[in-house]
Formats: C-alpha cells, structure tokens, sequence
C-alpha cells in the first residue's frame, strides 16, 4: 500500500507539473507548444477549452497507442483527465504569472520545457502507464531503436503542423518548444538515470486478471 501510494503521489504530481508547463507556454504569449498548439486547433474547430481539448486529443491519441501495442495502465487514463482538468483549474486561478518583458516571457518559455521535462520523468517512473503521447513516444521508441529525444522530436513536430493547419497560433516560442522538448527530456532523464526503453507499466489487464485470480482463491 505504501507503495502503491507513492506511485500515485509521483502521477498526480507529475500530471499537475504538466499542467503548469502547458499554462507557462500559453500565458507566455510566444506561440504554444506543439501540443499545445494542436490542443487549441481543436478547442478552435470543436469549441471547447483547451483542458477539454488535451482531454479529447489524449483519447484520440490513446487509440493510436493500443494499435501500435501498448498496453494501458491506471496511469495512461489518468492522464487522459487529470491533465486536462489541472490546466482549466491553473488558467482559472490565474497564479501563473502574464508578463509585459519580452525577456521575461522567453524566460516562461524555457522554464516550461523544463517542467514538462520533469513531469513526464515523474509519471513515467513510477510505471504505471505511460500517458498517450508519451506512450506514442514509447511505443516508437521500442519499436525504431532511435534516441527518445529524436523520436520525441518528430512527434512534436507532426503535432505542430496538424494544429496549425487547425488553427492553433504557432511563434518563435512554438519553434523554441519543437526543438528543445526532445533534448530536454532526454537531459532529465540522463540525470535521473532513467532509461525509457525499460520501463515495465503496470496495466489494468494485469490487475483485472489478479483480481479475478484472487477471487477464484
């Protein structure tokens, strides 16, 4: 149970990091991340928040993460909510700052590279279920061989496009975010010792099939 416990600190604590990252890049005013872009193309085409939106593109994504065989996790669905939630609850609280310096505004976009960073090291680790883009980043991870920050780096950019094209504001911020989330994640994940390519998540099906072992006992 303690256990169990510290793993779900790590998640949501990792989930609401995600959510300040995403706020800092949008109150920057810069351009939004490249998810952050593809999120607001959606809230743009559908009429929605841009929580609802990262709610609704992480289902989407999450599709696209079990054809290419990953397996889903507690944390995987979490992801799918919590992330969504913290950022509208962030924005409404208003405690991100909204700076006038351009100095200061490049400063938030850089600092939320490194809080994504560290966030998607914190769900990641305590392996219980990647979330949908990082799954996608997994999963391609595991099946190219190629550096997590190279692979993390393509799939942005894809994303960037695609919300473009939707309507999502793209600036000097947006290129900044392209080219420096891979790297950033892998930096973080050197320091913390962490190699991606052996995680093992715990998944629901796991524990369904224990529930029903234990049950039969």
């Amino acid at each position: 149970m303690k256990i169990a416990g510290e793993k779900i600190i790590r998640l949501m604590v990792g989930y609401f990091l995600y959510g300040v990252g995403i706020v800092m890049s949008v109150n920057a005013g810069l351009g939004l991340s490249p998810w952050g872009v593809f999120s607001q193309g959606m809230s743009v085409q559908l009429g929605m928040t841009l929580g609802t939106a990262v709610m609704a593109s992480g289902a989407v994504i999450l599709i696209f993460d079990i054809l290419l065989g990953e397996r889903i996790g507690w944390g995987t669905v979490g992801n799918v909510y919590f992330i969504g939630t913290f950022i509208d609850l962030i924005d409404a609280s208003g405690f991100i700052p909204v700076f006038d310096s351009i100095f200061l505004r490049l400063l938030q976009v850089i600092l939320s590279l490194a809080v994504v960073s560290m966030a998607t090291y914190l769900y990641l680790s305590a392996q219980m279920g990647s979330g949908p883009r990082d799954g996608l980043m997994v999963a391609l991870t595991k099946r190219t061989g190629k550096p997590v920050g190279l692979i993390r780096t393509i799939i942005e950019t894809a994303a960037l496009i695609a919300g473009y094209l939707m309507g999502g504001i793209v600036g000097w911020g947006t290129l900044i975010m392209s080219l420096g989330i891979g790297p950033c994640i892998q930096f973080t994940f050197k320091v913390f010792k962490f190699d991606v390519r052996q995680v093992t998540h715990r998944t629901i099906d796991q524990d369904i099939a224990l529930l029903l072992k234990n049950k039969e006992q």
